[in-house]
């Protein structure tokens, strides 16, 4: 089995200039849980395919991850990813823009790697879904000057921005390793249901996570007013009163004040619940979409993880 970081740690970043390629190999170092690349290798084992071929794949999309939280720390002013300052902060915001697009241009590199007759394909699905997160990422921006957010709009938000990359990690796998169509998009479907459940949880844990395991400060969202699936939720189902209470919150300036309060809100309103429910509903819809899956040590692994995701506390 395939060792995903010490694969990403042979990749070379130490090519001139040093201010272009030194960013990428400190934004790699950082570790993180290495999801999307292994959903590849795994999706890719489930089918009795060759890890090595898989590889190219699953590095690219490591990488293409990678240089899309590049972009995000700069949009959102984002200090700290992953226990670390972020690569605008260490450097500066036009090398973290400049890294990131070499970033971008070093997963289609790698994605030409993967066996010469399944490229195209491999290359189409990339492109899809490098597309799909560009849009995501265009409605969170899009979403933080509008006030009429749903939570149904929010839902397809973050299946763009989050979901589609796991899966396609796990499509591209399975194809890799030539599973049916059919096979294919009922792991697709498991990985939109894994990425919705990851990203709630992720809501959840930016206002109830400890900042010590969680890698970055608690309460951002709530301090820039971030259009998550809390506020959203709070929104819809406070009472009068509580709407009026949390609009006064929005208002407020940035701090642990407003952090403090707007959570007790949350607790009063009951949002920590309804999220936790949600977060078991996706991992169930996940789940069930294995039982249709060859069972094997791959198959096993899937059930793990989507249950450690649910479970997770950074």
């Amino acid at each position: 089995m395939i060792d995903i970081n010490e694969q990403i740690a042979k990749l070379d970043w130490s090519r001139e200039p040093r201010g272009l390629y030194e960013p990428i190999g400190y934004t790699l170092s950082a570790g993180g849980k290495r999801v999307r690349p292994q959903l590849v290798l795994t999706a890719c084992r489930m089918f009795g395919g060759e890890e090595t071929e898989a590889l190219p794949a699953a590095l690219a999309l490591e990488v293409f991850h990678n240089f899309t939280l590049l972009h995000d720390d700069v949009m959102d002013h984002a200090p700290v990813r992953r226990g670390r300052e972020t690569v605008h902060i260490r450097w500066n915001e036009n090398t973290a823009i400049l890294s990131g697009d070499q970033m971008l241009i070093e997963a289609y590199k790698l994605i030409a790697k993967v066996p010469s007759g399944k490229v195209l394909s491999t290359l189409r699905w990339f492109n899809e879904m490098a597309t799909e997160i560009c849009e995501g990422q265009q409605l969170d921006v899009d979403f933080e000057e509008r006030e009429d957010v749903q939570l149904e709009e929010y839902i397809e938000m973050i299946r763009l921005k989050t979901s589609v990359l796991l899966a396609n990690a796990l499509r591209t796998g399975a194809y890799l390793a030539g599973a049916t169509e059919a096979q294919q998009q009922a792991l697709y479907e498991h990985g939109i249901h894994l990425g919705l459940a990851f990203q709630i949880q992720d809501d959840l844990l930016d206002v109830y996570g400890d900042p010590k395991t969680f890698g970055k400060a608690i309460g951002g969202d709530i301090c820039c007013n971030k259009k998550t699936y809390l506020l959203l939720t709070a929104r819809d189902l406070a009472n009068n009163a509580q709407r009026a209470r949390m609009q006064e919150l929005l208002a407020m300036p940035a701090g642990p004040d407003k952090i403090a309060r707007m959570t007790a809100l949350y607790d009063e309103i009951g949002v920590r619940q309804v999220a936790e429910e949600a977060i078991a509903e996706h991992t169930r819809a996940a789940l069930q979409l294995l039982e249709t899956m060859p069972q094997n040590e791959a198959t096993e692994s899937l059930r793990a993880l989507a249950n450690k995701l649910e479970n997770r506390k950074s």
